[in-house]
């Protein structure tokens, strides 16, 4: 069900609520002309199904409680609370196959699954009639939550940055690129444990659309190639524990399968 409040989905469309962004100048220099006083870091990258060519991921936003169900069931209104984000750091990004590390510092580890949306071009005020055209490829992924963090952090009115933002926290499957898959507007979205269905819902379901979303976002960022954005995760989430399986699959993008270790 989409939120009825058309007033305020008008003004995060509009921008008349954005948040301007500032420009930062930053110096394009290349590794192999550059001495540094540390090895760069290893560039983060995405498999890409039926290709041997790999996706260079640059920034990680994820877009929070985007399922009405979902917000009720976390304490939010959707009707009449806008849109927010978060980041993660690009090298939360792993191959579900490695699977997912219990994290320290937890004792509520929660899964949330979530469609994948990666950019291949940006900028900035992007109009919601052409964000689509700025994809580049859709797929499945986790947004693994350290929830008793998460609660604490609520509690005390801090950030909760903490509780999402650790090592290997989004486990993802392969992209499937738009000119041989489409955009995943419609379709299944499911997550279980050990063989228990636990979010069972469909991408139509979502508050804000993928095209909404990377319009609101690039109010606030100017969105680039290689940009990650996933876009909030159906009701139905909880808790696992190390030696749990969960699968999580869209339709038409495939399933991933992580263990729990």
């Amino acid at each position: 069900m989409k939120n009825t409040d058309k007033t305020s989905r008008r003004q995060f469309l509009s921008g008349s609520a954005a948040v301007a962004t500032v420009a930062c100048a930053s110096q394009e220099v290349s590794a192999q002309s550059t001495d540094y006083v540390i090895n760069p870091p290893d560039v983060v990258s995405m498999e890409i199904h039926g290709s041997d060519e790999r996706f260079p991921v640059r920034r990680v936003f994820c877009l929070g409680r985007n399922y009405r169900a979902h917000a009720f069931e976390s304490g939010d209104n959707p009707d009449i609370n806008p849109p927010f984000f978060f980041i993660k750091p690009r090298d939360a990004i792993v191959d579900s196959r490695e699977g997912h590390p219990y994290p320290s510092v937890t004792e509520a580890l929660r899964y949330e699954g979530e469609l994948v949306v990666a950019l291949k071009s940006g900028g900035t005020d992007i109009d919601p009639s052409d964000a689509l055209s700025h994809i580049y490829a859709y797929g499945v992924g986790l947004d693994m939550t350290r929830q008793d963090l998460q609660q604490e952090a609520q509690r005390l009115s801090r950030p909760w940055a903490i509780s999402k933002s650790f090592d290997k926290s989004a486990p993802c499957g392969p992209l499937y690129p738009v000119e041989t898959s489409g955009h995943a507007v419609t379709g299944r979205i499911w997550l279980s444990v050990n063989g228990e269905v636990k979010q069972d819902s469909d991408l139509s379901f979502q508050i804000w659309s993928v095209s909404e979303g990377i319009a609101i976002l690039s109010r606030h960022y100017e969105l680039m190639a290689g940009d990650i954005i996933m876009t909030g995760t159906p009701e139905g989430i909880g808790l696992v524990e190390p030696g749990d399986v969960i699968r999580a699959g869209i339709d038409g993008l495939g399933e991933i399968e992580v263990d729990v270790t």
